[in-house]
């Protein structure tokens, strides 16, 4: 998950910072930023929305780190 300790380091940002203002667990994030472990789904949607980047980008299927466009709501 090189994309997910870039983003943070790029940032400035130490793990425990982002265990703080995120909830997630400094260790979780290690394993993470290591490739020790996949993050969950749910992990993911905070990081990205915490990095103001995209899943794909964190996940290291793209090098746009633009968040898509949020989902508009439809009025039914």
């Amino acid at each position: 998950m090189r994309n997910i300790k870039l983003v943070r380091v790029t940032k400035d940002y130490t793990q425990l910072k982002v265990q703080m203002d995120t909830g997630i667990s400094q260790s979780t994030l290690s394993k993470y930023e290591s490739g020790d472990s996949l993050p969950t789904v749910d992990n993911l949607i905070i990081l990205a929305k915490y990095y103001n980047t995209s899943l794909d980008f964190l996940m290291d299927l793209t090098d746009e780190r633009k968040p898509y466009p949020p989902k508009r709501i439809q009025n039914d």
